[in-house]
């Protein structure tokens, strides 16, 4: 199993989960987690990772914020794919523009299967509806996902032990937000129990896990604002032992690339796609 991320921030994110096909099949399985991108900057973004986006066998969603949703009926009516959300998420939004689109409703506590991908969602404290992360199992490896979260929980902590792989909310520096010109009450939203994790907040997360398998490990969903990759990577770095090279960020206008499961992630490895 490996992923990429077409982007990740405020301004819109997408992450691309594949499998090896094992069944016959003569193409991978890939499952897109949130769209919050145009059609087109999602097309290109996918272009970039070497994805025809008619060749998606679902998109799941976290929760119904723009910068997760906005282009996610739009790319599924185009091409033809299936959409995954809580009941929550799709009661927030206006489903019923989007005609012919198979939509399916997942709820934070059952597993289901996208080909041999097993995903196991999971709820988080988010100021949306019904906000799920998930855990992506091809039963070889593990990978985690875990943004626009306010705190730590224990049921988080559970779900995300024993992967191999983490994408990790570092939303912003507590010192660097509290200095910004953002208004008093989007500072409290940020930083408040339904917002966002801070640079420590996530390390705390991860120095709770069960990090036998941890091979990898990206920071996500920077503030370009209130956070600086450097920052982001040293916290992760203090709460696993690791180098900070070994820190990958995905970032705002090129995400990441492709990143293997089953390889140890070098510093040389840390790259943007082409």
């Amino acid at each position: 199993m490996r992923f990429a991320s077409l982007g990740s921030g405020s301004e819109g994110n997408g992450l691309i989960v594949e499998a090896a096909p094992g069944d016959g099949r003569d193409r991978p399985w890939r499952v897109m987690v949130d769209c919050g991108f145009g059609v087109r900057a999602a097309e290109a973004r996918l272009t970039r990772l070497g994805i025809e986006p008619s060749t998606l066998d679902a998109i799941l969603v976290t929760h119904e914020h723009g910068d997760h949703i906005g282009g996610v009926f739009a790319l599924a009516r185009r091409h033809g794919l299936a959409v995954w959300a809580s009941h929550g998420t799709l009661q927030s939004v206006m489903t019923e523009r989007f005609p012919n689109i198979s939509v399916n409703v997942c709820s934070g506590h059952a597993r289901f299967s996208v080909g041999p991908i097993v995903v196991s969602p999971f709820p988080v404290p988010h100021d949306a509806r019904e906000p799920t992360q998930f855990v992506f199992d091809d039963g070889l490896h593990r990978l985690g996902l875990l943004t626009d979260t306010g705190r730590g929980t224990s049921h988080i902590v559970d779900s995300l032990s024993g992967c191999d792989g983490l994408v990790m909310e570092c939303n912003h520096d507590p010192a660097m937000l509290e200095v910004s010109d953002y208004p008093y009450a989007l500072k409290r939203r940020i930083g408040g129990d339904y917002g966002h994790l801070s640079n420590e907040a996530a390390a705390e997360i991860v120095s709770r896990l069960d990090r036998s398998k941890l091979r990898h490990l990206v920071a996500a969903h920077l503030s370009r604002s209130n956070n600086t990759p450097d920052l982001a990577r040293a916290a992760l770095a203090s709460a696993t032992g690791w180098d900070v090279g070994r820190i990958a960020v995905a970032d705002q206008d090129t995400g990441i690339g492709w990143i293997d499961l089953s390889r140890e992630l070098r510093k040389t490895d840390v790259k943007k796609p082409a």
